[in-house]
């Protein structure tokens, strides 16, 4: 599984022309789902997401998560994560899961995090999406459940 995860003052997204998603401070969180992920991938996530230290303290230092800073998240799936462009100008996905598969997996942390206290909104899944943000920092984090990066 990967994310992009970006520290926002606030973030929206809009499908069909509706926005069905919108935070104010918090993480703006693009979600990628492999082909190889697993229950145990997805606990990663749900735990290291909700404790990542990237929020400024008193002393202006990354020192609190998003449980103490109270922030929200907007999550997106985004199959195109996995795209590969190594070998040709066009990129393959075929490391990205399947709709099907993708989808149960990016509920399921949805519904982690949202266990952990946290206020998460959606974009719509399969949908084409315009997804409006502002980086605060600007703080963008990649995160790898393989710990590739």
């Amino acid at each position: 599984m990967r994310l992009v995860i970006q520290r926002v003052t606030e973030a929206s997204v809009v499908s069909d022309g509706v926005e069905c998603g919108r935070i104010g401070p918090g993480l703006m969180i693009l979600v990628g789902v492999s082909v190889d992920d697993t229950e145990k991938d997805l606990k990663y996530m749900a735990e290291k997401v909700p404790n990542l230290r990237i929020f400024e303290d008193e002393e202006g230092k990354m020192n609190r998560s998003i449980l103490d800073a109270g922030g929200e998240i907007l999550a997106v799936s985004q199959f195109t994560l996995y795209a590969d462009a190594r070998s040709s100008r066009r990129p393959g996905f075929t490391q990205a899961a399947r709709p099907e598969a993708a989808e149960g997996m990016y509920e399921r942390l949805v519904a982690a995090w949202r266990e952990k206290g946290i206020h998460v909104e959606t974009g719509r899944f399969r949908t084409d999406m315009q997804v409006r943000l502002c980086n605060d920092g600007p703080t963008t984090i990649l995160m790898d459940s393989t710990k590739l990066f």
